[in-house]
C-alpha cells in the first residue's frame, strides 16, 4: 500500500495549489494522508475527489467548514499499521515520551503543525512522521513532503521528498 503524507498545506494563502510533484504522488498513491492546516475546503474536495483514499484532521488553522468535515485526530489501519494522525504534538522536547503517552495503540504517528520534517521513534515502537510543508517550508531550505509502504504490518521505503523554492528573477 504505497502512502502519501502531507502536512501544512495553507491552501490558498501559502501557494495557490500544490506542486506538481505532489499531485503526481497523489495519482500514484493509495492512500492520502493529511495532518491538517488545509485552510481552504476547496483542497479538501479536490483530494477527496482525485485521492483513491484520503485520511485527513484539521489543523489550528482550519476554520468551521473543515472542522466540520474532519476530526481532530483519525486512527486507521492500512497495510496492518496502526496510524493515528493529529496536526500538534506540542514541542519538541519530550515529544516522543508525550506521544507515546497519548497513543499507546498506535505503530505511526503523523503530525504537522512545525513545517519541519521529523522521523523518529519513541520508546517502546511508536514512530513519529511530520512530512514538513509542501508549500510554506518557513525556516526550512525545500518544500517537503513524505512517501512510505505499508504491508504486512511493516512501514517501509519512508522517504522525504525535496523541492527547491522557484528562483524569482532568473
Amino acid at each position: 500500500m504505497r502512502l502519501l503524507l502531507i502536512s501544512d498545506t495553507h491552501l490558498p494563502v501559502r501557494a495557490k495549489d500544490l506542486p506538481v510533484p505532489v499531485w503526481d504522488a497523489v495519482d500514484a498513491a493509495d492512500v492520502v494522508v493529511h495532518a491538517g492546516d488545509w485552510v481552504s475546503v476547496d483542497l479538501l474536495d479536490a483530494l477527496e475527489a482525485r485521492a483513491r483514499r484520503l485520511v485527513g484532521v484539521f489543523g489550528n488553522n482550519d476554520g468551521p467548514p473543515l472542522r466540520a468535515r474532519l476530526p481532530e485526530v483519525a486512527r486507521v489501519e492500512l497495510g496492518g499499521v496502526r496510524f493515528a494522525v493529529v496536526h500538534e504534538t506540542g514541542a519538541a522536547a519530550g515529544r516522543e515520551r508525550r506521544c507515546a503517552a497519548a497513543y499507546p495503540d498506535a505503530d505511526v504517528l503523523v503530525f504537522g503543525h512545525s513545517h519541519i520534517p521529523w522521523d523518529t521513534v519513541a520508546p517502546g515502537g511508536l514512530r513519529l512522521l511530520n512530512p514538513g510543508s509542501p508549500t510554506d517550508r518557513r525556516r526550512q531550505p525545500t518544500f517537503t513532503w513524505l512517501t512510505a509502504e505499508a504491508a504486512d504490518g511493516r512501514l517501509t521505503a519512508v522517504d522525504l521528498h525535496h523541492l527547491a523554492p522557484a528562483r524569482s528573477g532568473r
